[in-house]
């Protein structure tokens, strides 16, 4: 949508238009176009087998026609990446990320990052990234196994007096939607009112 227009939409508007359709429409397109211009055949001929497996077995499964499955296939598309965006920014926008301030590579990331409560809800809807202090820390370990990790890291950061935040999944969720409507005003301040 922005790049239709002669200047920049502010994040007031792009921010709730952009993710749902960056996903599923751009990546998708652009995906194919940097495997095109790089040549890459035999990349291409296996992107194409999986869309050919989604209509081999899609179409007799559920009796859709060929145009139907592509639409369930960007329905699905569209939900996940609102799920995606809504997942990997409640841990991360909110947060306070100063300009070098020469800390240790452990205080970085806690500064970063924060956690979303523990809980079966949380563990599932995030697929265990709620724990994404120890993700950043640890981020080769499985995500089941990051609450076993959670007290320890906590009492790290309680014995070097390094801030250890964990909040709820909605007070996550609002900190995304005032972080953006914040962004959005300094997009207006800096681009609309000169």
């Amino acid at each position: 949508l922005t790049l239709m227009c002669s200047r920049p939409l502010p994040v007031s508007i792009s921010s709730p238009v952009g993710p749902p359709a960056l996903l599923p429409l751009y990546f998708q397109w652009y995906i194919f176009y940097f495997v095109i211009q790089r040549k890459k055949w035999v990349d291409l001929a296996w992107m194409i087998t999986f869309y050919v497996r989604i209509f081999l077995t899609y179409v007799p499964l559920l009796g859709l026609k060929g145009f139907l499955v592509l639409g369930l296939f960007f329905m699905v598309r569209f939900l996940e990446s609102n799920w995606f965006v809504w997942v990997t920014q409640m841990n991360h926008i909110p947060m306070h990320i100063d300009h070098d301030r020469n800390k240790d590579w452990v205080s970085t990331q806690l500064q970063a990052t924060c956690n979303v409560h523990k809980s079966a809800f949380n563990d599932w809807f995030s697929g265990h990234l709620n724990f994404q202090i120890e993700h950043h820390l640890f981020p080769m370990m499985p995500r089941h196994n990051y609450h076993k990790v959670a007290p320890l890291v906590r009492s790290l950061c309680a014995k070097h007096g390094i801030k250890y935040q964990s909040k709820p999944l909605l007070s996550a969720f609002a900190d995304i939607v005032h972080s953006l409507k914040e962004s959005g005003q300094l997009w207006l301040d800096a681009y609309l009112h000169q």
